[in-house]
């Protein structure tokens, strides 16, 4: 079992940076590839970004590369995610996920997720 906590959602200005951490249990964390979804409303949960088990590979969704960046630190088990340049189509439900693997994974059927940070960010 895993279970994600994730922090750092709020309320920014276009044009600003938010910094989304997602804090992770248990001891196996690098046997995980680590991913953020995001939802917003009437909308499907779509994968934005995702990281290998050693960070060494990444996958970026078209609409964030560039301004989003993600890392990992496996000592301290925890996932980040670096918005910058940020948009009003970002705003939405951001969600940690974990997916029992070491390799990047792109679809949506992770195996562990957390509950979801609200990220809004104003015209």
């Amino acid at each position: 079992q895993v279970q994600l906590v994730e922090s750092g959602g709020g309320l920014v200005q276009a044009g600003g940076s938010l910094r989304l951490s997602c804090a992770a249990s248990g001891r196996t964390f690098s046997s995980y590839v680590m991913g953020w979804f995001r939802q917003a409303p009437g909308k499907e949960r779509n994968l934005v970004v995702a990281i290998s088990w050693n960070g060494g590979s990444t996958y970026y969704a078209g609409s964030v590369k560039g301004r989003f960046t993600i890392s990992r630190d496996n000592a301290k088990n925890t996932v980040y995610l670096q918005m910058n340049s940020l948009k009003p189509e970002d705003t939405a439900v951001y969600y940690c996920a974990a997916y029992s693997g070491r390799y990047i994974y792109t679809r949506g059927d992770y195996d562990y997720w957390g509950q979801g940070t609200q990220v809004t960010v104003s015209s």
